[in-house]
């Protein structure tokens, strides 16, 4: 008899855990990146913690330059031989030294490193809850 109250406990948990989880998701439509831009982390609309740092995976020969909610950020990682750009807030950032809660907009301007010009640029926003 009891292990029957233990059954239905757990199965009561699992629901609010998954309308949880639908509830905080993204919304699960596909992100129209520019040609440049392979792919960003976080994903528009996202809920992300306070630890989450921001991720721009640009073609082989593009430059990037990001934006944190106007600041331009001058601290970023890059992998040349990836085309990946990472960073996140940190205690030594002059401008951003943590994710504040709330939404947050990221802004990359993108151009080519060599050959003729090809500009442009990608807005997104992301919460930090």
């Amino acid at each position: 008899m009891p292990y029957r109250y233990i059954y239905i406990g757990l199965g009561l948990v699992l629901i609010a855990a998954v309308a949880f989880g639908l509830a905080l998701g993204g919304s699960g439509d596909p992100v129209t990146l520019p040609g440049p831009i392979e792919a960003i982390s976080p994903q528009p609309g996202d809920l992300v913690p306070v630890q989450a740092g921001i991720e721009v995976d640009m073609e082989i020969g593009y430059s990037a330059d990001i934006y944190v909610d106007g600041w331009l950020v001058q601290d970023t990682t890059f992998v040349e031989g990836t085309g990946v750009y990472r960073w996140a807030p940190s205690p030594n950032n002059p401008t951003i030294n943590e994710w504040t809660p709330g939404e947050h907009t990221i802004r990359v301007v993108y151009d080519t490193v060599n050959g003729l010009p090809d500009p442009g640029e990608f807005e997104w926003t992301f919460r930090v809850g």
